[in-house]
């Protein structure tokens, strides 16, 4: 993409609706655009954020045998009162009538709707386990929208559900989801701290929230210092395999929202091993057994003959909420920085000089071997501005160059996390960039 041709709107000024670094930033860097509260348009910077993120989302989800389904955002009435959640949710979920007078609402969650989809094809125990999820766009109408995407009303989430035959067997499937979301998280750069939560209007009497550390967070947690230690992508088994020690290992120690924290617990832990912070939630598992299969009717032939009602349990990723807590989990005075796995282009090229034909020559040849990967900076602005940009946007390298490097032949490469730089022949640059 040539900046010059490009639609990103970038700001040297913080807009003053703006509280948290998150937000100023993602507006500054012209991700999003504030339709009205608590809604955003995504630019295409944003945008490409957006879908390297539920990538990496869809893929773990994959890995772990989860099926990919698309149900719509407008759901009926009638599917909650049947689950009895219609009257209980309250004013955040948004009811609708349509043109014939039938009550609709705008989807918070879909264990209602997903109960109805598998309650129509499942004819006996054979069709268990399985695993659905989707990526796709919900309304909570927050009362009080704050803080850019990372409470807003609009917001894109991946929601999972698991069906099984047992008790034992859903257990394994909450596992699964434990284990895919330490590797979720890993692969974008964040460590996720699971912490035993509340179920709030999911219902059911197993949870976990994965919790990043951030100051600007908005829940208090407590947990112990080992957890600062744990490496999420450390000896993960195999999801066919026992995922027994791995959670355990999690869950052994303590770790808690505010919701759940035990003060007997939390005082028997040396004072030195506690930690007390504030945490932004990017994902939330569910074990709730037979809460909606029992209240809809879905129930299969068990292997003896008897119907069962399937165990269940749902798995939530704040999809567009992770944009918010990467920029808080990584930035400096200057803007963002972007992790490698889900920055909207690897580098931005800045051509000091455009007009001289060794400059343009070089950047030409950059970018042409980085289809869709470059950001090239070909305004004619003075280089301070350049900088100032590409520093504000976060690309994860940055390759300079000027009439005098270009007649070398060398490209100045920089790091945007650690300012290192590095002279380089194109060839090298582009070794190190695609590496």
């Amino acid at each position: 993409m040539r900046l010059s041709r490009a639609f990103l709107p970038t700001l040297k000024e913080t807009p003053a609706e703006a509280q948290i670094v998150s937000h100023r930033l993602m507006l500054r860097a012209g991700l999003v655009r504030q339709t009205s509260a608590g809604i955003y348009a995504w630019l295409p910077a944003g945008l490409r954020v957006l879908r390297n993120v539920g990538q990496i989302v869809r893929e773990e989800q994959d890995r772990a045998g989860a099926q990919e389904i698309l149900m719509p955002t407008i759901q009926s009435a009638d599917l909650w009162r049947q689950s009895g959640r219609y009257d209980d949710y309250g004013k955040e979920m948004l009811r609708i009538t349509d043109r014939h007078d039938r009550e609709m609402l705008y989807g918070p969650t879909n264990e209602e709707m997903v109960t109805d989809i598998f309650k129509s094809y499942a004819r006996s125990y054979r069709d268990l386990p399985r695993n659905l999820y989707h990526i796709q766009w919900k309304f909570r109408d927050e009362v009080r929208p704050r803080f850019g995407v990372m409470r807003g009303r609009e917001f894109l989430m991946k929601d999972g559900y698991s069906f099984d035959l047992t008790q034992e067997a859903a257990q394994h499937s909450y596992r699964q989801m434990f284990v895919a979301y330490l590797r979720t998280f890993a692969r974008m750069g964040l460590k996720a701290i699971p912490m035993a939560a509340d179920t709030g209007p999911i219902g059911g009497n197993l949870s976990h929230e994965f919790i990043i550390l951030a100051e600007t967070g908005e829940s208090q947690v407590y947990l112990h210092r080992d957890f600062l230690n744990f490496d999420p992508l450390a000896e993960l088994p195999d999801f066919d395999g026992d995922l027994t020690p791995i959670t355990d290992r999690w869950t052994s120690r303590y770790a808690a929202t505010d919701e759940m924290h035990d003060e007997a617990a939390w005082n028997a832990i040396p004072e030195g091993e506690r930690v007390s912070a504030r945490g932004i939630e990017v994902g939330h598992i569910f074990y709730f057994g037979t809460k909606y299969s029992a209240s809809m009717g879905l129930s299969v032939p068990g292997p003896d003959g008897k119907p069962v009602h399937p165990e269940m349990g749902s798995y939530g990723i704040g999809v567009s909420r992770l944009l918010g807590a990467l920029i808080e989990a990584s930035h400096d005075d200057n803007g963002i920085i972007w992790p490698d796995s889900v920055a909207p282009w690897k580098v931005s090229i800045l051509n000091l000089k455009p007009g001289d034909a060794g400059t343009d020559a070089l950047c030409g040849q950059l970018y042409a071997a980085l289809p869709d990967q470059a950001l090239l900076d070909d305004r004619d602005e003075r280089p301070g501005a350049k900088f100032a940009d590409a520093d504000l946007m976060g690309m994860p390298w940055q390759a300079i160059i000027g009439p005098r490097g270009a007649a070398a032949g060398k490209v100045e490469l920089k790091r945007r996390a650690t300012g290192e730089r590095f002279e380089l022949s194109l060839e090298d640059a582009l070794a190190k960039i695609k590496g």
